[in-house]
């Protein structure tokens, strides 16, 4: 028995659809002679006749109908074949670990899980909520696939993909004085007690050198290291606050805090992707951020 290949058997399908050895050649890019060659080493193979010769056009004989219907229904399932493999080698799936800082917002991430799992429901998000030091660990030991991190710069081994820039608001109790004003000058922060971050934060030394510049000399009466326990702080009347204004929204909406816009310039977090330099994304990796990129915020 001869090789047959499935150009062989498109070929020779070719030929009978258009009733000419010529004709079926020259859609396949090959001979006429090359064709009728291999049309004779089919034939002697199977030790029958595929086609009348004698007849103008070109007519199967019966052994060639078994054999035209053979070589239809082998190159559809072939077709069918690759259109099933283009979808399962397209398909997004698998996991995407995702080291955040804590002010991105489980509120917002829960949006994004959301949207992300509509899209691709055979893809996974894992959010792990950490320091802005320990996400960055988490990325270079490979225990993350991506970061979201305040003020984030590049290393030898760390990209950084810049995502949005957060506008930063004065946060204050309902009952603070602040609380009416329409928008803070720095004056107004001046000796106020205020509630900040850790002293070793990117976010602590940026507010501080804000405040600074404006000759604000706010007492640090408490400090911690996530904005949540700072918003509480702020909740319970213990001081003001300088804070994303995307992260106050819930306790906004609940009555619990204001916000209050810095006068002009006021100052803006900016947040990035971080991720490890020349990684090579899986199709959920990509997939995800992707659907980051394309929900960017200026502040």
């Amino acid at each position: 028995m001869i090789r047959v290949g499935f150009e062989h058997l498109k070929l020779f399908k070719d030929i009978v659809q258009n009733r000419s050895i010529s004709r079926g050649a020259q859609l396949n890019g090959i001979s006429q002679s090359a064709a009728s060659q291999h049309l004779g080493e089919v034939e002697r193979s199977l030790e029958v006749k595929l086609l009348d010769r004698s007849t103008r056009p070109l007519t199967l004989t019966a052994a060639g109908r078994l054999y035209y219907e053979m070589c239809r229904d082998v190159l559809r399932r072939r077709e069918e074949l690759n259109s099933s493999l283009g979808r399962l080698k397209s398909q997004v799936e698998g996991s995407v670990r995702l080291a955040s800082i804590y002010s991105v917002g489980l509120s917002e991430m829960s949006r994004l899980e959301t949207e992300f799992a509509r899209r691709f429901p055979q893809a996974h998000l894992h959010v792990e909520y950490l320091r802005p030091e320990k996400v960055f660990e988490a990325v270079l030991n490979d225990q993350a696939d991506l970061g979201l991190v305040s003020y984030a710069e590049a290393t030898k081994e760390i990209t950084v993909i810049p995502w949005r820039d957060e506008e930063m608001v004065v946060a204050a109790s309902p009952r603070h004085p602040l609380a009416t004003l329409a928008v803070v000058r720095a004056g107004d922060l001046h000796e106020r007690d205020f509630i900040g971050f850790d002293e070793d934060l990117p976010i602590r030394r940026e507010v501080d050198r804000f405040l600074r510049e404006r000759g604000a000399a706010v007492s640090v009466v408490m400090h911690f290291d996530n904005i949540q326990m700072v918003k509480e702080a702020v909740a319970l009347g213990s001081g003001v606050s300088i804070l994303p204004a995307r992260s106050l929204r819930a306790e906004i909406d609940q009555g619990r805090l204001v916000s209050i816009p810095l006068e002009a310039p006021g100052l803006c977090r900016p947040v990035g992707i971080i991720h490890r330099r020349r990684q090579k994304f899986t199709r959920a990796v990509a997939a995800f951020l992707d659907l980051l990129e394309a929900k960017p915020v200026a502040c």
